[in-house]
């Protein structure tokens, strides 16, 4: 038996647009559905929006560097100038952006670091999403104790700076890629939290919800069927935010001194120049391009996301 869309759900939770449901929420609809067609509304949206357009450029742009540029451009770490001649050279067509302190080619090791850095970004992200989400709509959905203990929790990682955090669990636990994705992952849940709670506690609410349980679903039904379809396009949208803030954390705990000095990033490059003396010997070629791609990625994921949200809440639409 197809039970009816109720009132409101397609402009959001509540009445609210910013809610960002999928406007084919219905309880029947299965969740392909529903995730095809917000999907086909958010790119058609991107593709019509001047800064999504520019964030969906950059952003492949900066997939090609990760991507194709270390199988165009190979980068070995090994290969050091036997000379003092060949160190911090200025860019010349054999060098393109110049060498380092050890004569190696930055225009390849900016490359490789593009590589690092998004693997990076995205699996601090996708741990981060994972447990913000889950935890939201764990406690937005049974309430009660459950929720006051999982957000007191919530509320003592928000309190905490996140920065000075990130540096002292990876200076404790060590340097390497994966202490990093755990690091800035594990701490950057609480906002996706508290935001997806907010949503689920409102459409928890809403009376096809409460119809369905009606008739029999089970919880982990109306989780998967009805709950998750209808706040995944606000995960989605805050994971595109918070991919840039990974890199920039990333690139952060690099330059001070806490990456892995065996994997080239883009922090570890801007270390490496200032640990060199490359910004007094004026030479720009070796710390420039490094901040230049971090400010291009972040942007590209802070207008992407800024877009998507715009999609999602047709009071931004509105306001553009």
């Amino acid at each position: 038996m197809a039970l009816p869309t109720p009132p409101g759900v397609a402009a959001g939770i509540g009445g609210t647009p910013s809610a960002g449901l999928p406007q084919s929420a219905q309880p029947g609809l299965p969740p392909a559905d529903v995730y095809e067609s917000e999907l086909r509304r958010v790119w058609r949206h991107l593709a019509g929006s001047g800064m999504g357009r520019l964030g969906i450029g950059l952003f492949l742009l900066v997939v090609l560097m990760a991507v194709v540029g270390p199988l165009a451009f190979p980068f070995n770490a090994a290969a050091v100038s036997s000379s003092a001649r060949g160190l911090l050279l200025p860019p010349s067509a054999a060098h393109w952006l110049g060498t380092d302190e050890l004569g190696r080619d930055v225009f390849r090791e900016l490359l490789a670091g593009a590589h690092v850095s998004l693997i990076v970004g995205l699996a601090a992200t996708a741990i981060s999403m994972v447990l913000g989400a889950g935890i939201g709509i764990v406690a937005g959905y049974y309430g009660r104790w459950g929720d006051a203990v999982l957000m007191r929790i919530t509320d003592f990682f928000l309190v905490l700076p996140q920065l000075p955090l990130v540096i002292a669990l990876a200076a404790f636990f060590g340097q390497s890629i994966l202490i990093i994705i755990l690091v800035i992952g594990m701490t950057g849940w609480p906002t996706t939290a508290r935001i997806v709670r907010s949503q689920v506690l409102s459409l928890r609410e809403r009376q096809f919800i409460t119809r369905v349980r009606s008739l029999g679903a089970s919880d982990l039904r109306i989780l998967r069927v009805h709950i998750l379809p209808n706040v995944m396009p606000l995960i989605f949208a805050n994971t595109v935010l918070v991919i840039g803030g990974a890199i920039l954390a990333e690139a952060t705990l690099s330059f001070l001194g806490l990456g892995d000095p065996v994997q080239i990033s883009w922090g570890t490059m801007l270390h490496f120049a200032f640990e060199s003396g490359a910004v007094g010997r004026g030479a720009w070629w070796y710390f420039v391009p490094p901040g230049v791609c971090i400010v291009i990625v972040v942007l590209a994921f802070t207008l992407t996301g800024h877009a998507i949200d715009q999609a999602l809440n047709p009071r931004l639409r509105g306001s553009r």
